[in-house]
């Protein structure tokens, strides 16, 4: 009998224990799934220590999320004696901070002043600019690019949706039409998918999706009009120019894979290559070459970047063992998925875990649904010409998706974090979540599925 949509559903995200119990050559090797409890407390404490244990969490978050990493860690260690998955994931993590941390880098010393009055329509130019931008330099190079003068622009009269909605259109759903826009889709591009598949298969999707989200912010942000009575000039400002040189450099260093590139060495064993090299390069020079005024106008510090290095390595660490499960339910459940099903679990795991390889699994399991190999590149290529709306469906998802929480996306918690260092009252983990994300996000979503997902 065929199962329904809401019931594939189920069973893929909430009975792994069923199937793991019922197969046979890979069980031996797979994590208990009481090792996804260190993730989960994890994700409990960021979401609730700011809120209600705001002074141990500042002091102390970065021993908690240590020292959960490392519960996770020795077990892989000591009980299933992988080293594989630990360095594998070692790697993932210093892509990602050297990533985060030279894009942040670069961009604060950029500065950006806009002597313009504030208006809704302004700010959804702004927006819709970021969106745009972020599959040139990526999310998170267009987050940080931007987030300081919309903060400024708005001094008058900021508030935490503003944010938000930069979080959901700068930080995640724009950069949804290159490779280069968000980390999930670069992966895909080192599989096999053409660079510009993307944006041939999704701009459709896209552009209506932004259109209404600046829609739904514009009568929001209408409604918010305090009296200004200041004079601007209208002019634009942009000091920091040798910074785009920078911001330039970690773009091209984005595509010193042996991957893509041949000629580029491996470094392998260790866990970075000529392309982290680059990025953590650019970190300490862009640094130290940045003009001081610039920082201090920006306000610049490291404590975003640290909070975001700490809090994520927990977060790397501890979700190994989700990761893995969650891998395997999807191979054993990939016949029976379809092009819906592949939408919102792709989705729905993205929001809470790092989309990237909850991206790479539901590719794999799409693949080894027509018979295809996610490791032969002709055969990926393959998939993206004879079934492109799996491939679309994966793809919007892992991005948009993002969205949904603090810890969707690498930008996400670097935009929170430079806003509440600005004085800001960011909204809680469940607030984000329930007041902003469910409310506003979930409708959209279902939106997209029902017109381009909803088939068989």
């Amino acid at each position: 009998m065929k199962k329904t949509f809401l019931y594939s559903i189920f069973v893929l995200l909430t009975q792994l224990p069923t199937n793991l119990l019922a197969a046979s050559g890979e069980v031996h090797t797979l994590p208990d799934t009481f090792m996804v409890i260190p993730f989960v407390i994890l994700l409990l404490m960021i979401a609730t220590g700011p809120l209600f244990y705001h002074h141990f969490w500042e002091h102390h978050y970065p021993k908690v999320a240590i020292f959960l990493g490392l519960i996770t860690i020795t077990y892989y260690l000591a009980v299933l004696h992988d080293t594989h998955s630990l360095l594998h994931t070692l790697a993932e993590y210093l892509s990602f901070i050297a990533l985060l941390a030279s894009l942040f880098v670069a961009s604060g010393g950029i500065l950006i002043k806009v002597d313009k009055k504030s208006t809704p329509m302004l700010n959804v130019i702004i927006l819709f600019i970021g969106a745009v931008i972020a599959n040139i330099i990526g999310t998170t190079g267009a987050s940080m690019l931007l987030i300081r003068p919309f903060i400024k622009i708005n001094r008058k009269r900021i508030k935490a949706y503003q944010v938000i909605f930069f979080i959901f259109l700068v930080s995640n759903i724009g950069g949804a039409l290159t490779p280069i826009g968000d980390p999930p889709l670069f992966l895909g591009f080192l599989r096999g998918i053409e660079f510009f598949w993307f944006i041939g298969h999704i701009w459709y999707i896209w552009l209506p999706t932004i259109i209404l989200l600046l829609a739904i912010f514009y009568v929001i942000d209408s409604r918010n009009m305090p009296e200004d009575s200041d004079e601007y000039s209208g002019k634009i400002e942009f000091k920091g120019l040798k910074n785009i040189g920078y911001l330039i450099i970690v773009l091209i260093s984005v595509f010193l894979d042996p991957a893509v590139m041949s000629w580029v060495p491996s470094l392998s064993p260790l866990p970075f290559g000529i392309r982290e090299i680059i990025m953590f390069s650019v970190v300490y020079f862009a640094y130290k070459g940045a003009d001081e005024e610039i920082l201090k106008a920006n306000e610049f510090d490291f404590e975003p970047i640290k909070e975001v290095a700490f809090l994520f390595i927990g977060i790397f660490a501890t979700m190994i063992p989700a990761l893995q499960l969650i891998a395997y339910e999807a191979q054993v459940l990939g016949e029976q998925l379809n092009q819906g099903i592949f939408y919102w679990a792709t989705g729905i795991l993205s929001g809470f875990l790092d989309n990237a390889p909850t991206y790479l699994n539901f590719l794999s399991a799409a693949m080894g649904k027509f018979g295809f190999d996610i490791n032969n590149a002709n055969e990926v290529h393959q998939l993206s010409i004879d079934y492109p709306i799996y491939l679309s469906a994966i793809s919007v998802a892992a991005v948009f998706f993002g969205a949904m929480t603090y810890i969707g996306n690498g930008p996400n918690f670097m935009v929170k974090s430079i806003c509440e260092r600005s004085g800001i009252k960011m909204p809680s983990f469940f607030a984000y979540l329930i007041k902003f994300a469910i409310p506003i996000l979930i409708p959209i979503f279902i939106i997209v599925w029902l017109v381009f997902f909803n088939g068989g």
